[in-house]
Formats: C-alpha cells, structure tokens, sequence
C-alpha cells in the first residue's frame, strides 16, 4: 500500500492521525497515538509505501518524521519530496 502525505494539510497531531486512521483504514479500536498507530502497522501483511509532500510544521513535522521512522523500521519504505 502507498500512502502520499501533505502534511502541512494537519493544523494538529491529532488531525493527522484522524487522517491517517481514514487513509489507512485502520480499525476503530486505533487509539490515535503512536503506539496504535505501530500495533496496527505491524498487523499489516503488505508494508506500507509512504510518499511525504511536505512534513507539516512543529508537532506536526516531528509526529511525520517518528512516523516515517516506524514505517522503514517495519519494512516499509518512505520517500520525501
């Protein structure tokens, strides 16, 4: 699965992981934070593909760059513009 993020569409963490549970159709139990966003990346047989536009700005750009960590440590692989 790819996913491209514009992250400077997000005025808050909380607004992006509202989008990435909506993207990545992620289950309703998805607890909005780090930690779920991990369980539920890790149950996925296909790593994710994620293409970053723009990394946001200040909690925003430092949630993107924790997230573009966790998906290349999960086997996925991530490319910025």
């Amino acid at each position: 699965m790819t996913l491209f993020l514009d992250a400077d569409l997000y005025e808050s963490p909380e607004a992006l992981h509202k989008a990435l549970k909506r993207l990545l159709t992620l289950p309703d139990y998805y607890g909005m934070n780090l930690d779920a966003l991990h369980d539920c990346l890790s149950e996925r047989v296909v790593p994710l593909n994620l293409y970053v536009a723009s990394r946001g700005h200040d909690e925003v750009a430092r949630l993107v760059d924790i997230i573009c960590e966790m998906v290349t440590d999960l086997g996925g692989t991530v490319k910025t513009a």
